[in-house]
Parts: structure tokens; C-alpha cells; sequence
């Protein structure tokens, strides 16, 4: 059964980077589409970024579009979410999951909708202050 682990958060000041990983164990990364989402304090769950489970096609919340960046590295079995240019209000935890329905389970799906996900790792905790 899939797993997933999601690593590399961490306090940065505004105007920072850092690079999320999600690596998977227990099955291979190539037949899936991966999302990251974040959940702030006090807040509902926000998808952030997906992609295919190719690397063909991408997609990103306006929120984040032009500073972040998703990619993968199947042979790696990892999928990374590099985040540039942080601000305060991009603090949250930061989740990697993967479709739940067999019928989306490769494709890139940017949605706010996490119950149409499955395989949920524990989290990255990424917080953005001066």
C-alpha cells in the first residue's frame, strides 16, 4: 500500500525558499498524480499544487502561482514542491496526497476537496515569519 512522507519544512524569513519532498515507500510513484495541500491554524485544508503522475501536466493555486514550482522524479520515487519567494501567509502545514478514485489516480487534480484523496502523509510544518 502506498505511503507517503512529506520532509524539508522549516522557519524561513519572508522573501525565502525551501524545498518540500514527498517520497513515497510501499508502491511505485509512477502510476499516481500527486497534490500538496496546506492547512493553516484556524483554516480549512487549501490545494496548493498538483501533478500527473507523467510530470506532463501541472497546475497551482493563484495564491501561489509563479513562486512555487511542482516536479517529480519517479525514478526517485518523489515528488517535490520548491517554494520561492515566502510569505507569512503561505504558513500552514503542507501535505502531499493522491487521488482516491482509481478513475483520477494519475491525473494532476487542484481541488480544495480533500475527500476525494487518500494516502495522506503527516505532514510538513512550514512557517514564514521575520
Amino acid at each position: 500500500q502506498l505511503q507517503l512522507v512529506e520532509s524539508g519544512g522549516g522557519v524561513v524569513q519572508p522573501g525565502g525558499s525551501l524545498r518540500l519532498s514527498c517520497a513515497a515507500s510501499g508502491s511505485t510513484l509512477d502510476d499516481y498524480g500527486i497534490a500538496w495541500f496546506r492547512q493553516a491554524p484556524g483554516k480549512e485544508r487549501e490545494g496548493v499544487s498538483c501533478i500527473s503522475s507523467s510530470g506532463g501536466m501541472t497546475n497551482y493555486a493563484n495564491s501561489v502561482k509563479g513562486r512555487f514550482t511542482i516536479s517529480r522524479d519517479n525514478a526517485e520515487n518523489t515528488v517535490y514542491l520548491q517554494m520561492n519567494n515566502l510569505k507569512p501567509e503561505d504558513t500552514a502545514v503542507y501535505y502531499c496526497a493522491t487521488p482516491r478514485f482509481t478513475t483520477l489516480q494519475a491525473m494532476c487534480v487542484l481541488t480544495n476537496d480533500d475527500r476525494a484523496f487518500g494516502s495522506w502523509g503527516q505532514g510538513t510544518q512550514v512557517t514564514v515569519s521575520s
